[in-house]
């Protein structure tokens, strides 16, 4: 009876052990992410090994692992650049980023866990002074600000695409100028509005006034032709035809054939 006691401090003790090992044994990854390993007995993490990815993984106690998530993030940046003419402008930006699953050894060797603000931000950053710097307020605040969007994504995708992270999009959501240089673009753009407005209306109106005089010279060469096609004749034919016709009407008259000026009928009568 007295060795029981003595055999079950060691049984204790070694069940203490299994589960402490165990507890520090047993790694869940959440979804959406992934894990490097780092060999604590071993040089660190070991770049070409795969990454752990979600679910259950055992490993050895002494070693742990560093969580990365893998899914799309997003970073919200508010920097201050400036244009060709030197004013400060201000310029705010989206960002969609993820890093490389593959390559997370390397990402962690090379650049660690905040790989955000060592390369992300200040890619963004370079990309952005650089691009603005080529345009003037006039540009950035209305025409081009889609082709500076597109410029700034291209130049910091090619400072990050060689860095094991993958840069999905960029999107400029505004773009602010000093107060006063704004008003005297939004001047500017009314005046030219104004502008193309009266060229409207003046173009406008000498099209009216050109369809006019087209068609009073058709009426005036019509009126010409006809004219010179009205002999004597003729108009003592159209004559005698519209006497004949009032001659036929009911009303009571007297037609006398040949007494008018050049021979056309008179027509005599009451209603």
């Amino acid at each position: 009876m007295d060795k029981l006691p003595k055999l079950g401090i060691p049984i204790i003790i070694i069940l203490i052990i299994a589960i402490f090992v165990l507890v520090n044994s047993a790694v869940t990854i959440d979804a959406g992410h992934a894990a490097v390993l780092y060999e604590t007995l071993g040089d660190g993490v070991d770049s070409d090994e795969p990454p752990l990815g979600p679910g259950f993984h055992i490993i050895a106690p002494w070693n742990r692992v560093i969580d990365y998530e893998t899914r799309q993030q997003q970073l919200f940046e508010e920097m201050r650049v400036l244009s060709s003419n030197g004013l400060e402008i201000q310029i705010d930006a989206t960002a969609w980023y993820e890093p490389i699953t593959s390559e997370l050894g390397k990402l962690h060797n090379t650049k660690g866990v905040d790989y955000l603000d060592r390369i992300i931000k200040p890619a963004i950053r370079s990309a952005a002074r650089s691009v603005v710097g080529r345009y003037t307020p006039e540009q950035l605040y209305s025409s081009k600000r889609d082709a500076i969007q597109d410029e700034i994504f291209e130049e910091t995708k090619k400072i990050v695409e060689n860095q094991h992270i993958q840069l999905n999009g960029i999107l400029i959501r505004d773009v602010t100028l000093p107060p006063t240089i704004k008003d005297a673009i939004e001047r500017k753009l009314k005046q030219e509005q104004e502008s193309l407005e009266y060229e409207f209306r003046l173009v406008t109106a000498e099209k009216e006034a050109e369809r006019q005089r087209i068609e009073a010279q058709g009426k005036a060469d019509a009126n010409r032709i006809l004219s010179a096609s009205l002999t004597d004749k003729i108009l003592q034919d159209k004559g005698i035809e519209a006497t004949l016709k009032l001659s036929e009407s009911p009303n009571s008259k007297v037609v006398v054939v040949g007494s008018g000026d050049s021979g056309l009928p008179l027509i005599l009568g009451n209603n």
